[in-house]
């Protein structure tokens, strides 16, 4: 979270809404599951005619 350019800005906006830091990392944990699965559900499986 100290790094990532986007992650700092997003908790600067988020701190100004008056959110704690554990509901901003709850959000945060949130986003990061959405977009995993996103990737996941994209993938098309290979198929192995037998």
């Amino acid at each position: 979270m100290r790094f990532h350019l986007p992650t700092i800005d997003y908790i600067t906006r988020r701190s100004a809404e008056a959110k704690t830091k554990q509901e901003i990392v709850r959000c945060l944990e949130r986003y990061l599951a959405r977009e995993i699965y996103q990737h996941i559900k994209a993938k098309k499986p290979a198929v192995n005619p037998t």
